[in-house]
């Protein structure tokens, strides 16, 4: 049995990761509304209401990450991140497309 070695694909876990502390709010702390506020770009659409852009930007993590796992499945961890990626990723598309209809 080959052991998996780390690679560009143990990239596709850490990006969802990233992807997820980013966008979630843990413990009333959202890591993303604070960089986002720090850079002067609005996180919510209404001061602090409204529809939560942070959530919305934690998909540029996730679509990277599903590439990274799909092209290096061999890669310790790239497999996990593509799937959670790829579930998360979908769940916040429908929710857009749900929520805008």
């Amino acid at each position: 049995m080959r052991r998996r070695i780390f690679g560009v694909g143990s990239l596709s876990l850490l990006l969802t990761v990233i992807g997820v502390v980013w966008g979630f709010t843990f413990r009333g702390v959202c890591v993303g509304d604070n960089i986002l506020n720090a850079l002067g770009i609005k996180a919510w659409s209404n001061g602090d209401a409204g529809t939560h852009y942070t959530v919305y930007y934690s998909l540029i993590f996730f679509a990277p990450a599903f590439v990274l796992g799909l092209k290096h499945k061999k890669d310790f961890g790239a497999t996990s991140g593509m799937m959670i990626a790829a579930l998360v990723g979908a769940v916040l598309v429908f929710s857009l497309i749900f929520i805008t209809i």
